[in-house]
């Protein structure tokens, strides 16, 4: 069920009300458990099955984890749910690359294999949910949290529908208490949850899918050589789409848990106003960064055993968080990238980051132009679908070759220009700001026309009911 279409105004429109009745808080439990498997089942009812799965592993394993003493048991229990949730992840959406890929293996050194076709269809944000729910396991085995008390309280942590497919992917400490009593929203929180969730479908539906989706494929589609102008227009429109598609979903599903009276983390902070590329971490998609870093970057090392190993365990976090992001070799060369510019950043911060002058706006602006850059040569390997495509973008937009062929019309190049140049503005103008402290100081006639334009546009909007960009991942 996405977000972006009349069938979820209904289904949310009927789990206010039933939240709102005044049942007891278990049965109102049962009722958002119910609705989320019902929003989950939309897609595929048989995948709700691997929804069972996960949650009876990881809680059966967590009760476990908490009371056993002997070590090995320990790490028995844990490798349990690790194989578990691992496993469907790795066969739903690593199984076709893996055979691929073996194949291809097989042919570089002379052998002639041919791989079984693979049809499996990719359940819709496994890669979200088989992260929280590891998160649980891995909190109880290192002692940071105790198990849930209720099972309830656990199954509805796995599938609290605001932000099952697509995330923020919520820590367990996060979600599982606010299960135990009765919430409600406010007054003032259903305001501002209806009002996130109406800039979130904006940017989804009228920015991302309405004002740059169509350059991005116009562009990323194109099958020879493009001119310098296009290949940049097009790769800005993709950084801006992927943004406000992402960030669009994580709003509107924070603003729709709020409506419910619980809260979410946020999970992006403006990321294109950010110098370097670990403030960049720090502001997109901030549920997953901080899941790297304390599930995988922390427990390799981190920055605890020198300098060499340090930059490694940048370079594997992100290797690897390439790879979640999709079964292909563009997602690992992009997760590559960053973790390359994550050391490189280190190593010059080490070396002449200790002088006063990179506190100047002049250097600090030059370095966040510089970080914008490189995220944007990065984006071209995210979204082409080959090598072939993505070398071709890079070269032209790095050479300024202007024999390339130009495909986008005017009315587009004007288009993105200005989204573009309106977004970075925005970006920079919040850097050092809260929405909700903007909001809140800002004349509420402001805020009122404001929200006014914004519903107004999301209902003119010719759209498709596009799905989330990370519904694939």
């Amino acid at each position: 069920m996405l977000f972006n279409s009349l069938t979820f105004v209904v289904f949310f429109a009927v789990v206010l009300a039933l939240h709102y009745v005044p049942f007891g808080w278990r049965t109102k439990k049962f009722n958002l458990l119910i609705a989320s498997y019902l929003f989950y089942a939309a897609w595929s009812p048989p995948f709700v099955i691997l929804l069972w799965i996960s949650t009876l592993v990881d809680w059966q394993v967590a009760k476990r984890l908490y009371v056993e003493e002997r070590q090995s048991r320990r790490r028995l229990l844990l490798w349990i749910s690790i194989a578990v949730n691992l496993g469907m992840l790795g066969y739903f959406k690593y199984g076709g690359f893996l055979m691929e890929n073996f194949e291809a293996l097989m042919a570089a050194i002379g052998v002639a294999y041919q791989a079984p076709e693979w049809n499996i269809v990719l359940p819709v944000g496994i890669s979200f949910y088989t992260f929280q729910t590891m998160a649980y396991s891995l909190d109880v085995y290192m002692r940071r949290a105790a198990p849930a008390k209720s099972m309830l309280d656990f199954a509805l942590f796995v599938t609290f529908f605001p932000q099952l497919v697509a995330g923020p992917i919520v820590r367990p400490t996060q979600l599982i208490p606010q299960f135990r009593l009765p919430r409600v929203a406010t007054a003032r929180q259903l305001g501002w949850g209806l009002g996130l969730m109406t800039l979130g479908l904006f940017n989804k539906i009228v920015i991302a899918d309405g004002m740059l989706s169509k350059a991005a494929d116009t562009v990323f589609g194109a099958a020879g050589m493009l001119h310098p102008l296009d290949a940049w227009l097009g790769t800005l429109a993709f950084s801006g789409q992927i943004f406000c598609d992402f960030a669009g979903y994580s709003t509107t599903a924070i603003g729709a848990a709020l409506c419910l009276g619980f809260s979410l983390p946020d999970n992006f902070r403006f990321p294109y106003a950010a110098v370097g590329f670990s403030d960049f971490w720090r502001r997109w998609h901030i549920s997953l960064s901080a899941w790297l870093r304390d599930y995988l970057y922390i427990p390799l090392g981190g920055n605890r055993k020198g300098n060499l190993r340090t930059y490694a365990n940048l370079l594997t976090t992100m290797l690897l968080g390439g790879l979640w992001h999709g079964a292909a070799w563009t997602f690992v060369v992009w997760g590559g990238l960053h973790g390359a510019f994550l050391a490189a950043e280190r190593w010059l911060k080490a070396r002449f980051g200790r002088g006063t002058v990179w506190k100047r706006w002049g250097p600090r602006l030059f370095l966040g132009v510089l970080t914008y850059f490189l995220v944007n040569i990065t984006w071209v390997f995210f979204r082409a679908q080959d090598f072939g495509t993505a070398w071709r973008m890079i070269d032209t937009m790095l050479t300024f070759n202007l024999d390339g062929e130009k495909v986008l019309p005017t009315i587009d190049i004007i288009l993105v220009s200005v989204v573009i140049s309106a977004m970075l503005a925005v970006h920079g103008f919040m850097r050092h700001r809260l929405l909700h402290e903007v909001v809140t100081a800002s004349p509420r006639w402001l805020v009122g026309i404001t929200w006014g334009a914004m519903l107004f546009l999301i209902v003119i909007t010719q759209g498709q009911s596009n799905a989330f960009i990370y519904f694939q991942f």
